[in-house]
């Protein structure tokens, strides 16, 4: 009855992508609040950007991934 459901690897990738794109959109907005707060920390600024960086690397990764290879 509630048997587990088996992903391929195609799926298992699209899920990550989305769950690493909401991670990127919650960061841009935690960027932009500490910005506009007034007091800034620099530092922690930084850090968030670093983090989301490397996010949208990884989103690359995984997009290239999906994406067939088109031969011209």
């Amino acid at each position: 009855m509630n048997a587990p459901v088996e992903m391929n690897h195609e799926q298992v990738l699209r899920v990550k992508l989305e769950v690493l794109r909401e991670e990127h959109r919650d960061l841009d907005l935690a960027i932009h609040s500490l910005q506009e707060g007034g007091r800034i920390n620099q530092l922690t600024v930084r850090r968030l950007k670093k983090q989301k960086l490397r996010l949208k690397d990884q989103i690359a990764v995984i997009e290239d991934e999906l994406t067939p290879d088109i031969i011209a």
